[in-house]
């Protein structure tokens, strides 16, 4: 199982984590989304490797910056 960390900036709401989710959960190999812009976090596990790059992309996608938290 791989669990992968991300800060997401310029998330202030529940519409905001909804955009992200839908963005995010078109990627394959993602099996758990918990985003939350209480704490500007999203986590995402699956059952091998994330592609990092698809993962930005899609939060990019929905109007928001992130990073992965090391």
């Amino acid at each position: 199982m791989t669990k992968r960390e991300y800060q997401v900036t310029g998330m202030t709401c529940g519409h905001c984590e909804t955009s992200i989710r839908e963005e995010v959960s078109q990627i394959a190999g993602i099996q758990s989304i918990d985003v939350s812009a209480k704490t500007g976090m999203l986590v995402l596990t699956g059952p091998g490797e994330l592609d990092d790059t698809a993962v930005l992309a899609a939060v990019v996608e929905a109007g928001y910056r992130a990073v992965r938290v090391p």
